[in-house]
């Protein structure tokens, strides 16, 4: 049984769907806790609902970076997990943090990394005029916005798309894309090779890259 902790910043929209996909699918793990970096995080709420422990480390109380991921990583490490998932968390993370998960700590970004690290990112790629857009799980490196990529969700830009349209699309992919890694984790079906991450076993339906048209 695999333990996770998952930090937050805001509504935890994609820890409520890792949470929904563990109790419907009965993954071999459980979550452990869910942290957010604010006391006022609205995922809170939403993980209670699901009957997970939560915690607070609130970075406003530290004058330093280095104080509050002192801070953070003792919530973390009370837990002992096996993976460490960042789920709308806004913080940048040192490199000795970032070192001390290496290859157990798993990020989505909305975007078709390498392609527009950063915020913005709904914005930057309308203004950019690309014709495909989506969603990233990477492992979490020291470079912001990189690391081995797990697996991608991509879908077709829309003339009518607008920031608020792309992102809610985009959203609903993430929905779909972040469980599945986080699952593929807990199995122990994914395995790095040189920078490359490669998915074990691929049941029926199951793939790296999902495609919206």
């Amino acid at each position: 049984m695999k333990s996770i902790v998952v930090l937050i910043s805001g509504r935890g929209s994609n820890m409520t769907a890792i949470a929904q996909a563990l109790r419907d699918e009965r993954w071999p793990a459980r979550i452990a806790c869910v942290v957010a970096d604010r006391p006022g995080a609205a995922g809170l709420a939403r993980a209670r609902e699901h009957g997970v422990d939560t915690d607070v480390v609130d970075f406003r109380a530290f004058d330093s970076r280095a104080g509050f991921e002192a801070a953070l990583a003792g919530a973390i490490d009370r837990h002992a997990p096996d993976l460490v998932v960042l789920a709308g968390f806004m913080r940048i993370l040192g490199d000795a943090f970032v070192d001390r998960y290496a290859r157990r700590m798993l990020n989505i970004h909305p975007s078709l990394l390498p392609a527009f690290p950063g915020l913005h990112t709904h914005r930057r790629a309308l203004e950019a005029g690309v014709a495909v857009h989506g969603a990233t799980v990477h492992l979490v490196g020291r470079e912001l916005d990189m690391g081995p990529i797990v697996a991608q969700a991509a879908l077709a830009v829309r003339a009518d798309d607008d920031e608020d349209r792309l992102a809610a699309r985009v959203l609903a992919l993430e929905h779909r894309l972040y469980p599945a890694a986080v699952r593929w984790f807990v199995e122990d079906r994914l395995a790095l090779h040189g920078g490359r991450v490669e998915l074990r076993e691929p049941r029926p339906g199951e793939t790296r890259c999902l495609w919206e048209g």
